[in-house]
């Protein structure tokens, strides 16, 4: 047993730092949207457009790294990955005009997300660990981004007070190739077997997707995992300058979504443990309608610092805790052979919701100077994910895959 956990301790340890780093820069994005359109005589809209890209990108480019993944294995994929997100990063301070923004802060840092965060991460903690870990692997892995989130973002909002936005970015983004020291342990689980040529896997991806979508099941949820990105990317990227326009102060912001992180730590990490013993539909509609019951309560009570951290300690006990069971779900429809490829498309969902969240937000803004359509929608959403995936029957599907393993 001790050797065992000798074995793949260093893995675990690997790459949740990886993702504390990766999700802890990419939730400091929000704490830009007031400085720099200002600086740069832009709208809120336009970098709000530019952070929708990224997530649209992180799903899109989730999708074709599980693919490359699988054909080539993790090293390759996580090292680009950190290579977009570093520069992607410190060309976003040059970037004045709206292509060029989102561009950078747009397509290459979405780029970098996807090939540095759970997707990759995740799966290799699943072929990593013994079968009876897998739960627990997979909330300590979901934690450590919510700890990131935690640390990082307050320490991004200091860099902002001392350097400006404008050098910020510069010197985060050199800082975040330090995420290459953490891939090499994660490396060899990824990639075809020893059995399987890589022209196969090649022609297999697009029949494997396929018949995935043929399962109703997945079917759903991967349509619920659409409202989950779409709650988490408007609030961690328009919270910030929505609490400064109720006349907060910036750091309550910082503040908010780092607490959402630090409750996300326990939520997550419980989310893992119990998603291995329970039903994990279940517990996925009891996250959505958590979810939709503390947004109408915030918009509801007064405002204050209280209701803030109320709120946002509520947000984060249920942020992240759908991964687990999401992912889990994958692993247990379909097995492990393509689990990073079929979890990339559930995550594509997931970043579809992202991009329109954080799109609306900006857009409601310039429109009509307020949020609380948005708000609203969440709500809605929220019972709507939560009818979806409480029709999901636990089954294991793996067999509708085996028309793409024959051919």
């Amino acid at each position: 047993m001790n050797k065992n956990q000798h074995a793949y301790f260093p893995i675990i340890i690997s790459g949740c730092v990886l993702v504390l780093l990766s999700f802890g820069y990419r939730a400091g994005f929000g704490l830009f949207m007031q400085p720099m359109p200002d600086a740069n005589g832009w709208g809120r809209d336009v970098l709000a457009l530019a952070l929708a890209v990224q997530n649209l990108a992180w799903g899109v480019f989730a999708i074709i790294a599980g693919g490359l993944v699988a054909k080539y294995g993790n090293l390759k994929v996580l090292l680009t990955g950190v290579f977009c997100y570093a520069v992607g990063m410190y060309a976003m301070a040059f970037s004045t005009s709206e292509l060029a923004i989102v561009s950078t802060a747009g397509l290459l840092v979405g780029a970098g997300i996807a090939g540095t965060s759970f997707g990759i991460v995740l799966p290799a903690f699943v072929r990593a660990v013994p079968e009876e870990k897998q739960g627990w692997a997979l909330g300590v892995g979901t934690a450590a981004g919510s700890i990131g989130q935690f640390m990082v973002v307050p320490f991004m909002q200091f860099a902002v007070d001392l350097f400006g936005w404008f050098q910020a970015l510069q010197y985060l983004g050199l800082s975040a190739f330090v995420m290459t020291l953490f891939v090499l342990p994660l490396a060899k689980h990824g990639g075809p077997s020893e059995h399987e040529k890589q022209s196969e896997i090649s022609v297999l991806m697009f029949s494997i997707v396929a018949n995935a979508f043929r399962v109703k099941a997945y079917v759903l949820l991967v349509f619920g995992f659409y409202v989950c990105g779409f709650h988490l990317a408007f609030i961690t990227v328009h919270m910030p300058a929505y609490l400064v326009d109720l006349g907060m102060s910036p750091y309550i912001g910082a503040w908010s979504i780092s607490l959402i992180g630090l409750c996300n730590v326990f939520g997550a990490y419980y989310a893992g443990i119990v998603s291995a013993k329970r039903s994990k539909r279940k517990i996925l509609t009891a996250i959505y309608v958590g979810r939709a019951i503390a947004i109408a309560c915030f918009l509801t009570i007064p405002i204050s610092v209280a209701s803030v951290l109320a709120f946002s300690a509520a947000m984060g006990f249920l942020w992240l805790a759908t991964i687990p069971p999401t992912s889990g779900l994958v692993a247990h429809f379909f097995g492990l052979r393509y689990m990073t490829l079929l979890y990339g498309v559930v995550f594509f969902s997931h970043q579809v919701g992202s991009f329109t969240g954080v799109w609306l937000g900006g857009w409601l803004y310039e429109n009509y100077g307020s949020y609380n359509g948005v708000w609203i929608a969440g709500i809605v959403l929220g019972l709507i994910a939560a009818g979806l995936h409480w029709a999901i029957t636990e089954n294991d599907y793996s067999d509708r895959l085996l028309p793409a393993y024959s051919q």
